[in-house]
């Protein structure tokens, strides 16, 4: 059963408001309640992503020329040694031009396991740019409104 939205009071500066009423309407939120859940959520995220062992998904996005000598093939091998096969759930590989490739690779596990592979994958030598995002989902968050997927 999911729990009633609770009511409260924020005290804020008219300066702060302001920004926050700008950054409603840049995002296209329903209201500020919304925007506020929404940050709210994503600063409790992180917080919990600080804790290796915490249950995450997100995805490690690289940039890299495909033409870099042998880098392609040592990719590959990366994503399915041991654990780091267990990791990826899915990847997709697109081509940006003749000298770029842009792989994205959707990881479920250890947020520290996530990282760690983000960060040994954007090592490699030839990889241009490595970036992870990731997100909690330790606990199953409510969302009080409805949306599809």
């Amino acid at each position: 059963m999911v729990e009633r939205i609770k009511r409260i009071g924020v005290s804020i500066e008219p300066n702060l408001l302001s920004r926050l009423d700008e950054f409603v309407d840049a995002k296209g939120f329903p209201s500020r309640s919304e925007a506020i859940r929404d940050m709210v959520m994503d600063r409790l995220s992180a917080e919990k992503l600080q804790n290796p062992n915490e249950l995450a998904v997100g995805s490690i996005t690289i940039l890299y020329n495909p033409h870099a000598r042998g880098l392609s093939d040592k990719l590959t091998d990366f994503q399915h040694e041991g654990r780091n096969h267990d990791l990826i759930i899915s990847m997709t590989h697109i081509h940006v031009g003749e000298e770029l490739c842009l792989e994205i690779l959707v990881c479920r596990g250890k947020a520290g396991d996530i990282k760690s592979l983000a960060e040994k994958i954007s090592a490699i030598k030839g990889v241009r740019h490595g970036e992870v995002s990731m997100r909690s989902v330790g606990e199953t968050e409510e969302h009080p409104h409805p949306h599809r997927h």
